[in-house]
């Protein structure tokens, strides 16, 4: 049915009004519309989406590598002997009843053979050397198991040349009186 007014017409243009044509109906040639809004993709979009997605990789990579060295760190602190700091120095004193053990926990071999003719020289009753289950110890230290032992101990270190001493009950064997020193990357420096 016509609408009043309006001339009855079988194309859809032919019933619009028509404007003069201007410079916006010109299209050029050469641009490959496919819709009224598409611009034509810039090359290289798919190496940024790579780049940026080998970027984000490595980060996270970097960052779980860091936060497993630091998760690593506590645990290997853990397990650390804890010192106790004594009130007074002790007196030094040379004990030839106790048994002393050499631990070399470095990588330099014979160690703890030289350490021991040097403690048999002044006085010390080595019992056994043996080489510690690890060898990065960067600081000697003489071990004793009672506060008894404490003078012992201290008399022990003065003969190594050294003044790191702890209580600890790592070493500890029931019914033995021992002093255990375990040979760090310090003393092999100076011997």
């Amino acid at each position: 049915m016509p609408i009043l007014g309006t001339a009855f017409t079988d194309h859809p243009r032919k019933a619009m009004a028509t404007t003069p044509r201007d410079r916006f109906d010109d299209v050029p040639a050469d641009l490959a519309r496919v819709g009224a809004h598409r611009a034509p993709r810039p090359a290289g979009r798919g190496f940024v989406a790579f780049a940026w997605a080998a970027l984000a990789t490595g980060v996270l990579v970097g960052a779980g590598v860091l936060g497993l060295g630091a998760i690593e760190g506590r645990i290997s602190n853990v397990g650390s002997v804890p010192t106790t700091p004594t009130a007074a120095a002790p007196t030094p004193t040379v004990d030839p009843n106790i048994d002393v053990v050499l631990l070399n926990a470095t990588t330099a071999n014979g160690l703890a053979a030289g350490a021991e003719s040097m403690l048999v020289k002044a006085g010390w009753k080595v019992g056994s050397t043996a080489n510690a289950s690890a060898t990065d110890v960067k600081a000697t230290t003489v071990y004793y198991t009672t506060a008894s032992q404490a003078g012992a101990a201290a008399g022990l270190a003065k003969s190594l040349g050294i003044t790191r001493t702890a209580l600890s009950q790592q070493f500890a064997v029931p019914g033995q009186s021992r002093l255990t020193v375990v040979l760090g990357a310090d003393y092999a420096a100076a011997h």
